[in-house]
């Protein structure tokens, strides 16, 4: 294949990090460079505003944005049927119409699929509990909860096997109990905290801080019962049967789990179009990379987000999962922006993510914030913190990162974020 005249850079996936991704990209190489995004669907979701829609907080339109305009303001091409299958060998990415779609540089930010079919009975899709990992998901939630409203009765929230992304559970189960108690039949909602982790406030990351002791006494304030070491065998309607292991793995206790309503947040996989390609992927089908955020096989192929392999932090009864946070995606895109400047210019590449984690749970009417840097202990900050402040912070988070997708603009954001609040809380604490 010929190269073209200008280097083709096709980015796979137009999420919290695709988008962002061909912005930055934009702004940093100009007109020197043909960019396309390819998607599947034409709408970014501002996804942790799902649970918000899920108790009927938000309409989804609030948190949307039509891409195809931003993207034709910034110049950049859109393809929105999506991709078949991805060929790294010849640089290819066939698309869902059949089209084929040639690369120089392909930097794949494509999430990931939502393993519900590993769990008998899971799942909003023909299972009996509800998600908040899609806008979709969410309003399906939240008719299920006005449902639930009506005739009350037990809760169960959390994380199967396999989870990697935690927070959303915490925040939904406090979020349900603020509205609840709002409604006046938070006394007729038994609620029970159910997750794979092996203590509550693990998060993938073996806890930030305090997590543990502030999402304890958060739950025993508004009494939510929790399972952990919790692995979920099966759900039928109205009951989820839960295997309790010991930290050795052997099992402690079977549970018979009964609900009216239930979000369960799933395992991730990688997506079908580039999963189960030798050298690219492992098992789970998330994209190994290596320091520069490329693929050591295909080094002309990067990923961020979601979809890169990270191996988790330690070994755990239940498999945990690793989060990958907005602090530490916004980082994979600077990181691989300037790589690809570097090597568009004929330089080797330099750059190296800083994989940070920072952390907005929102309750409703307070919540816990937590910054770890890095991401994976020892660590040179671990901090956490709660209060009424955090619900204001993430409602700022949230107008501030749709303006931004809605300009077309990467302004860098969690760095600043963290050294103020680290800021604030360094001059509370010396006053």
């Amino acid at each position: 294949m010929t190269r073209a005249a200008k280097p083709r850079i096709v980015i796979l996936g137009a999420g919290l990090g695709g988008s962002i991704a061909a912005f930055e990209l934009r702004e940093a190489l100009g007109d020197t460079v043909e960019l396309t995004v390819v998607n599947k669907g034409d709408v970014f979701h501002f996804v942790p505003s799902n649970p918000w829609v899920a108790v009927n907080w938000r309409d989804r339109d609030a948190i949307e944005v039509r891409l195809g305009p931003v993207f034709r303001k910034r110049r950049i091409g859109f393809n929105s049927g999506g991709a078949a299958s991805l060929h790294p060998e010849r640089n290819e990415l066939v698309l869902n119409d059949g089209a084929v779609l040639p690369y120089d540089y392909l930097v794949i930010a494509t999430g990931p699929e939502l393993a519900f079919d590993e769990i008998e009975g899971l799942g909003p899709h023909g299972g009996f509990t509800q998600s908040v990992c899609h806008v979709d998901h969410a309003e399906d939630a939240a008719r299920a909860f006005e449902d639930l409203v009506k005739d009350p009765g037990p809760i169960v929230v959390g994380a199967v096997q396999g989870a990697s992304c935690f927070g959303p559970a915490y925040e939904f189960a406090m979020i349900l109990d603020t509205e609840l108690r709002r409604r006046h039949v938070r006394d007729r909602v038994p609620m029970t905290f159910v997750t794979s982790e092996p203590y509550i406030g693990h998060l993938g990351l073996d806890g930030v801080g305090d997590t543990k002791g502030l999402l304890e006494s958060e739950m025993r304030q508004r009494h939510v019962k929790w399972i952990t070491n919790a692995r979920v065998a099966k759900v039928e309607p109205g009951l989820m049967h839960v295997e309790e292991l010991n930290d050795d793995g052997a099992l402690k206790a079977g549970h018979q789990v009964p609900f009216k309503f239930s979000m369960m947040l799933p395992a991730f996989r990688g997506v079908p179009a580039v999963s189960g390609i030798d050298g690219l992927t492992n098992p789970r089908g998330f994209i190994l990379v290596d320091k520069h955020q490329r693929n050591p096989k295909f080094p002309n192929v990067f990923a961020l987000g979601v979809c890169v392999a990270i191996p988790p932090t330690g070994k755990t009864a239940v498999p945990v999962g690793v989060p990958k946070t907005g602090f530490m995606i916004e980082s994979m895109v600077t990181a691989i922006t300037l790589n690809l400047k570097q090597i568009i210019a004929g330089q080797a590449p330099t750059h190296e993510a800083s994989w940070n984690a920072i952390c907005l749970a929102d309750f409703g009417d307070g919540g816990v914030c937590f910054i770890a840097q890095p991401q994976i202990p020892p660590r040179n900050v671990n901090w956490s913190a709660d209060g009424a402040w955090v619900h204001l912070a993430k409602i700022g988070f949230e107008k501030y990162f749709l303006g931004k997708v809605r300009k077309g603009i990467s302004e860098p954001f969690y760095e600043k974020l963290a050294l103020e609040l680290i800021g604030v809380h360094k001059l509370k604490s010396a006053s």
